[in-house]
């Protein structure tokens, strides 16, 4: 059984940094992309950030490029989201996600049907 676990959410002002973790299991992790998707009250689910299985493409949501960056360390199957100069909108559950498809060498967003449970991020003024 596949299980994706995010940590690292809290409380921040705006213009801070936050990282995100996600720790997988049960999945071949080294051979899948991961994403993070995020969710805001009364929104829909938008695309975040994803990075392929080889780490080599890195793509990004047109809300979030230029201040969020993504990671993998495949030594401790996790992925990370580095998140700097927050600002209110940025305010979301965030969820870490995997594509099933081993080696894909292209992003597909909607290819990431593994979720994890999310993690409350709440930026404050």
């Amino acid at each position: 059984q596949a299980q994706l676990a995010e940590s690292g959410g809290g409380v921040v002002q705006v213009g801070g940094s936050l990282r995100l973790s996600c720790a997988a299991a049960g999945l071949n992790f080294n051979s899948v992309g991961m994403a993070w998707f995020r969710q805001a009250p009364g929104k829909e689910r938008e695309f975040v950030a994803a990075l392929t299985w080889n780490g080599v493409t890195a793509e990004y949501g047109d809300s979030v490029a230029g201040r969020f960056t993504i990671t993998r360390y495949n030594p401790k199957n996790a992925v990370y989201l580095q998140m700097n100069n927050l600002t209110l909108e940025d305010t979301a559950v965030y969820y870490c996600a995997a594509d099933p498809t081993s080696f894909r060498p292209f992003i597909r967003r909607s290819a990431f049907n593994l979720w994890g449970q999310g993690t409350q991020v709440t930026v404050s003024s």
